[in-house]
C-alpha cells in the first residue's frame, strides 16, 4: 500500500477534528481516517472507505461511539445492492459513491472519478445520515470554479469548495478548515 495524501480538518460548527489518509492499495484505493467532535451528539468514529480502481466505492467501516453509543457499521456495494450490517439500503441502485455524513473526506471520491467542468456534474451518493441508522440516496452536483475551487449542491444546501490537487476538500464554509500533506 502507498499512502499519497493525509488531510486534516477542524471543524468550524463545533469542537472537532477529521484526519483521512488516502492510499494506493493493490487493487484500488483506501481512506481511512477518524473524526471526533463535542456537542450535544459527540462523536469518536473511525472509518475506512475501500474503492475501486474507478474510484467507485465497494465498501466501508464506521465503528466508535456516537451520542452515547457504540457504532458498528459495515456498508458494502454489490453491484447496484447496497447494505448495511447485511440488511439491504432500498433505493440506492444507482449510487457509486458512500458520503459519510461526518466527514468531508468522502467528497473526494467524485471529484477523483468523475471529469468536472464548468457545468455542474450531477452524482447520486448513499448517503450515511446524521444519525448514522440507516443509508439514504443523496442528490448531489460537482462545477469547476477553477482556482482550486469547485461549486458543490445537494437538495437545500450549496458552497464553493475548497479543494486541495490530491481531492481533497480543505475549504467548507462554516462547517471545515484543513490542510493536506503529501
Amino acid at each position: 500500500m502507498t499512502i499519497l495524501a493525509t488531510a486534516h480538518w477542524r471543524r468550524l460548527d463545533r469542537e472537532g477534528t477529521d484526519r483521512c489518509t488516502l492510499a494506493q492499495a493493490e487493487r484500488g484505493w483506501m481512506l481511512s481516517g477518524q473524526a471526533r467532535w463535542g456537542g450535544e451528539a459527540p462523536g469518536d468514529l473511525v472509518y475506512v472507505v475501500r474503492c475501486s480502481q474507478t474510484w467507485e466505492t465497494l465498501s466501508a467501516d464506521v465503528t466508535g461511539t456516537f451520542a452515547g453509543r457504540e457504532i458498528a457499521l459495515r456498508l458494502q456495494r454489490d453491484g447496484a445492492r447496497w447494505a448495511m450490517n447485511d440488511e439491504d439500503q432500498p433505493g440506492l441502485d444507482d449510487c457509486p459513491d458512500i458520503d459519510l455524513s461526518f466527514s468531508p473526506a468522502t467528497n473526494l471520491l467524485p471529484l477523483r472519478r468523475l471529469e468536472i467542468g464548468a457545468a455542474p456534474v450531477p452524482v447520486r451518493a448513499a448517503w450515511l445520515v446524521p444519525d448514522l441508522d440507516r443509508l439514504e440516496p443523496l442528490d448531489q452536483s460537482y462545477a469547476r470554479l477553477g482556482d482550486g475551487r469547485i461549486a458543490y449542491a445537494s437538495p437545500g444546501f450549496d458552497a464553493r469548495l475548497a479543494v486541495h490537487p490530491s481531492g481533497f476538500v480543505t475549504g467548507y464554509p462554516d462547517l471545515w478548515d484543513g490542510w493536506v500533506d503529501g
